[in-house]
């Protein structure tokens, strides 16, 4: 049996961790988890239960029935990969909207969600041969991946891309507003108390600027199997 690696995917919001994950996860036969998916079910849990919403943060009240909401991913073979469901309800789109971007950082913020999930996310990759994207996999989830990388580029081009992302599933919104979630969201993983968005010290950083897709999974899939090459 060929020997498998973890691939920890961090980065800014919007920078393509999700595409490229799974990208990688499709080549090299591996499990694809989108770490930002779970966060965002929980804040739709929050949502739907009024714990949260842009006035307001309920954080006792979600603490208390935070047992209430189920996460599991389940693949999807027409897809390709994954999808999240919230107590068995496929909620991939719902998971996706501007609403949920704008809260899901005050619920990524609360040490018990993270310390949730983060416990669920560790269970799912402890035999290696996963790809995992987020804001702390390779600093907190798996501090020991074979493969870290740290996508960036600047809050105007990824604004542009999830703006575009937005306008095509036929959302109402504006590049204003979504440049405003943004660099909003920047702000608050950045500077959050618990597990704070930083470059693991072995990371390799990729700002995806000026790089296409191709060029971006080409440079990703040379690095992973260098890492396979050496173990």
């Amino acid at each position: 049996m060929s020997k498998k690696i973890t691939i920890a995917i961090d980065g800014f919001s919007s920078t393509g961790k999700s595409t490229i994950a799974k990208q990688l996860a499709k080549e090299l036969g591996y499990v694809y988890v989108d770490s930002g998916a779970m966060y965002r079910a929980m804040t739709l849990f929050a949502m739907n239960e009024n714990f949260v919403s842009e006035n307001h943060l309920n954080k006792n009240s979600l603490l208390e029935n935070l047992d209430k909401a189920t996460l599991h991913f389940q693949f999807n073979e027409a897809l390709g990969f994954a999808e999240m469901y919230l107590n068995d309800v496929n909620v991939e789109k719902e998971i996706r909207t501007l609403e949920v971007s704008n809260l899901v950082s005050k619920i990524a913020a609360i040490s018990e969600v993270r310390k949730k999930l983060v416990a669920i996310q560790k269970e799912i990759g402890k035999n290696k041969g996963v790809v995992m994207d987020g804001r702390d996999i390779g600093t907190v989830v798996f501090k020991d991946a074979e493969l870290k990388l740290f996508m960036t580029s600047s809050a105007e081009t990824r604004g542009k891309r999830r703006y575009d992302e937005l306008i095509e599933k036929g959302d109402a919104v504006t590049y204003e507003a979504v440049l405003e979630n943004v660099v909003e969201r920047d702000r608050i993983d950045t500077t959050r108390d618990d597990s704070p968005l930083v470059k693991a010290d072995d990371a390799i950083e990729i700002d995806n600027s000026d790089l296409t897709k191709e060029e971006q999974f080409e440079k990703v899939l040379k690095l992973a199997n260098e890492k396979l090459r050496d173990i």
